[in-house]
């Protein structure tokens, strides 16, 4: 397992946004352009969604491993442990990954749910439909932001049938103590950027966030488990030209408490082509990337490790 210096202070600037004001408009593209990464508030989804899913998963977590693994190894839906990917990532996480568009994932839990398998699939449908919502809400109000005509242009992608979206249920045990003062050193989840084009985090309330606004810089982000975390994906990031930054992140293991994070990756269909919008350039030549389809991204990113500048190879190369 990594380890890694850790920094001991929370950042008190995460941008925390009403959703319900009329200045969150031009708000949303500010911490977009500044962070990548902002909180909301006011953001019309129940709590008993919120606490019904958690209780759901904390269950599902709690089971013994011999159990959970029959719901496993991910493919890439299920259940996984430790093991990030195909390409030596690892972490302090046990997850469960399941496509937001199917039920095909759903009759490995029918083993160890039973009848309830069915109940655990509603929740979190219910749950995924309310916060793909409002991810699509927050993506036309950003598309009002920038004044693009098409207001629906980012969130188009998402309501598509096709939308190759996923969700995610994260468990961070406690480190044991046997680790000694390692335990509070280890890494979680591993620094990456997500590739997506929208990203919606909620969590309870353990610390372990972590995001780096300058390279090598790593502040800690206090816990709310009253608001959504929000992260601009590689993919939003290219379609605005870089004008908003895909965050990178990580998570650091608590030594005493467990933390559960809960993420609905909102992503365009396979065959869509990802590129600047027209009206955020003055012509082609100020495009910072090459056009690439979503199942190219996706398909890079399978092959890279966590930590891998993703859009690197996708960037255009400034002529000498």
């Amino acid at each position: 397992m990594e380890q890694f210096s850790i920094s001991k202070t929370f950042f008190p600037g995460v941008p925390l946004i009403d959703l319900s004001k009329p200045e969150s408009k031009s708000q949303l593209v500010k911490a977009c352009e500044d962070f990548g990464f902002f909180k909301v508030i006011n953001h019309g989804i129940p709590t008993q969604f919120i606490t019904e899913l958690e209780s759901e998963a904390v269950k599902f977590f709690s089971l013994p491993i011999s159990h959970k693994e029959k719901t496993g190894p991910p493919d890439p839906f299920g259940y996984g442990s430790k093991k990030i990917g195909n390409n030596g990532d690892v972490g302090w996480v046990e997850y469960l990954l399941l496509n937001t568009n199917t039920q095909s994932d759903y009759h490995k839990f029918a083993s160890i749910f039973g009848e309830a398998a069915e109940k655990f699939r509603c929740i979190v449908n219910e749950y995924v439909s309310r916060v793909k919502k409002m991810a699509c809400e927050i993506l036309e109000m950003l598309a009002d932001g920038l004044k693009i005509q098409e207001r629906n242009g980012f969130s188009k992608l998402l309501m598509d049938e096709e939308s190759d979206s996923v969700f995610r249920l994260n468990h961070y045990p406690p480190c044991p103590t046997e680790f000694g003062e390692s335990s509070k050193n280890l890494i979680g989840f591993g620094e990456h950027t997500d590739p997506q084009i929208i990203s919606v985090l909620r969590s309870n309330n353990t610390s372990g966030l972590q995001i780096s606004l300058t390279e090598g810089n790593w502040i800690s982000i206090p816990p709310d488990s009253n608001s959504f975390f929000i992260n601009v994906g590689d993919s939003l990031q290219v379609m605005t030209n870089g004008r908003f930054k895909s965050v990178r992140h990580r998570v650091v293991t608590n030594s005493s408490k467990s933390r559960l994070s809960m993420i609905y990756f909102g992503g365009p269909p396979l065959s869509e082509k990802i590129a600047p919008l027209p009206s955020l350039i003055k012509g082609e030549d100020d495009s910072l990337y090459k056009e690439f389809t979503w199942f190219e991204y996706k398909k890079s990113a399978f092959k890279s490790r966590l930590a891998d500048n993703r859009l690197g190879f996708f960037e255009k190369i400034a002529a000498s």
